[in-house]
């Protein structure tokens, strides 16, 4: 049996464009866009958490990265909060081969990647007996755990026996200043077996707003990762080769901040930065966003490289395989700041309110999938609209204001 070697990026230089997808034709909602999308972990297709409250799969022939059959498209009753695949998905298991969905006001689903149909549900009920749709999704190292957060609150499902789950408060208390309080919006479990920990990141606006538990010990956190930002956690994915490093991204902040979680986690070990300019990293101004929209980022199966879409439709890859010795570790020692090891440009930034909403590895070749979409009132179509003649159509249509996509394509890039 041959060893198995992760994919090698080339960052010497940018990557070529391998392919450019486009969503299927939806003639109720023309104007459609991917917000979120994920690799099937075997690498066989890709998921899309579309605009107009539907999932599109993408399957693709591996070798040739082809789309080898159409689109397969599975409407929902409500918009899409958040989903992810199973762990060992694989299309050429179909027992394996489903993900788990958050549809607003819908018990959680676990849907069949190859149909769309729905095989289990895990229902969260709140004091008024009405469905709560997770902010965040994470299976546990196992698979037979599911984890959805939400307000104060993660709730924890046996994945082999749908129904209630139980209930574990981030916080004793509403009114309590303890524990991780508001919004669960980002889980991530450690990927070393030798390990039950987990990460859990809050809407709350404080530094402390990211919390480490273990499964085994209890619901409160045991630390808290300190010295982030003053902002929503958006973002929480470990190194899968080097679990201990533990990355977050934040609301309206380009930076990506990492911590060691074996030494010190009062401040962050490493901060990515577009810029090391002093002054930049000590401003507020060139270092933010423009849109509270969430910036996806993905670190690759070999954990090298980093990789995040920005509003302005660029892409930058960090190094951030350099290891670093415990022992050696001053916890007073500053956090190094790193800049882009490859910036190229993905999608078109003709305006301001360009979003590019996330960059993807895939786990089998060196290839990276980047989505990119926004939507945008556009003004001057209105004014256009407002000059033609005033029957009944263009008055509905201007009461209704239906907004314009831009740029809403799916790129793969080779490396």
């Amino acid at each position: 049996m041959e060893d198995w070697t992760p994919p090698q990026f080339d960052t010497s230089r940018p990557p070529t464009l391998e392919n450019t997808l486009n969503l299927a034709e939806d003639v109720h909602y023309p104007q459609n866009f991917a917000r979120i999308a994920k690799w099937c972990p075997d690498g066989s297709a890709f998921l899309s958490q579309c605009e107009n409250r539907s999932f599109q799969l993408q399957p693709f022939d591996t070798s040739s990265f082809m789309s080898i059959e159409p689109i397969r498209t599975f409407p929902q009753p409500a918009p899409i909060v958040d989903f992810t695949w199973y762990p060992t998905a694989s299309a050429q298991n179909l027992a394996t081969f489903c993900f788990v969905a958050s549809v607003r006001e819908c018990p959680v689903k676990l849907l069949d990647a190859s149909d769309g149909r729905l095989r289990a549900s895990y229902p969260i009920v709140d004091h008024r007996e009405r469905f709560i749709a997770p902010q965040s999704l994470a299976f546990n190292l196992s698979a037979q755990k599911l984890y959805c957060g939400f307000e104060d609150a993660i709730e924890v499902f046996d994945v082999a026996t749908p129904g209630e789950g139980i209930r574990l408060s981030t916080t004793p208390s509403k009114k309590s200043k303890d524990g991780l309080k508001g919004i669960i919006s980002a889980l991530a479990f450690c990927p070393s077996y030798d390990s039950d920990v987990f990460a859990a990141g809050s809407l709350n606006t404080n530094r402390s707003n990211i919390g480490l538990f273990s499964e085994s010990q209890g619901q409160f956190p045991m630390m808290f990762c300190g010295g982030g930002m003053n902002s929503a956690v958006m973002q929480l994915q470990f190194n899968p080769m080097q679990p201990h490093f533990l990355y977050a991204s934040y609301r309206r902040d380009k930076r990506i901040f990492c911590w060691d979680i074996r030494t010190n986690v009062d401040q962050p070990f490493k901060i990515f930065s577009p810029t090391i300019s002093g002054e930049d990293i000590g401003g507020e101004g060139l270092l933010q966003e423009s849109s509270n929209q969430k910036h996806r980022f993905d670190i690759d199966v070999g954990g090298k490289w980093l990789a995040v879409g920005r509003q302005d439709g660029v892409v930058h890859m960090y190094d951030i395989s350099e290891a670093q010795d415990p022992d050696a570790t001053d916890e007073n020692q500053e956090p190094t700041v790193t800049s882009s090891s490859l910036v190229f440009p993905a999608h078109d930034a003709d305006s301001s309110r360009r979003l590019n909403w996330g960059c993807y590895f895939s786990s089998i070749v060196a290839q990276l999938l980047s989505t990119s979409g926004s939507r945008v009132f556009d003004s001057a179509s209105d004014s256009e609209s407002e000059s033609e003649e005033e029957d009944d159509t263009s008055v509905e249509y201007r009461k209704k204001r239906y907004p314009r996509a831009r740029d809403s394509s799916l790129k793969l890039w080779k490396f």
